[in-house]
């Protein structure tokens, strides 16, 4: 993938500029946090995509497979896929919808709750899962863009963000990225 040509400034700083220009300096801080997440979220979901081109796959589509691969039985309960992948149901129901017309999961019943669906990935979604996971390891999640080190400190703030931001509770025990832990 080629990268775009750069821009002479850095419009998030200009935009900081401005906020404190316009009197708004006491929230011009996290009005840039937010910005350069959005911005970093656009940067790496264009290599995700890229990488995935090949396989026709969406990175929810891919996370999904994932999820399914991992597991012991190669299935779970649409309600506890939905609920480990953090996206609402009908999400998860669109996934499988598209997943399943590819014929890389179907939908099975639980063999002991009538109310509950399963979803089961085929031979076909494990296979494609391994290529796009080749893709994406060898085009995006081994160059992050960032030195070990300060994509040890990245992980570890956006951690704390999550975890106060209510995303996951560890209880008593530490997270893998909390300060003072190492790799």
């Amino acid at each position: 993938m080629s990268r775009p040509r750069p821009l002479p400034l850095d419009p998030i700083e200009e935009a900081h500029r401005q906020w404190v220009g316009h009197g708004w300096g006491e929230v011009a801080d996290g009005m840039a946090a937010v910005t350069s997440l959005v911005r970093a979220q656009q940067i790496v979901m264009a290599r995700v995509d890229e990488a995935l081109k090949p396989t026709g796959l969406t990175f929810s589509r891919y996370e999904l497979l994932m999820l399914l691969s991992f597991s012991k039985t190669g299935t779970l309960p649409m309600a506890k896929a939905s609920a480990r992948l953090q996206v609402h149901p009908t999400s998860v129901t669109n996934t499988v919808d598209r997943l399943e017309a590819a014929e890389l999961v179907e939908r099975v019943p639980h063999p002991s709750d009538r109310r509950t669906t399963l979803i089961e990935i085929t031979d076909a979604g494990r296979a494609l899962a391994a290529k796009a996971t080749e893709e994406l390891n060898t085009r995006v999640f081994a160059l992050p863009g960032l030195p070990p080190d300060r994509l040890h400190t990245l992980l570890q703030l956006l951690a704390e963000f999550r975890y106060a931001a209510g995303d996951f509770d560890t209880g008593e025990g530490t997270a893998r990225w909390s300060a003072g832990t190492t790799t």
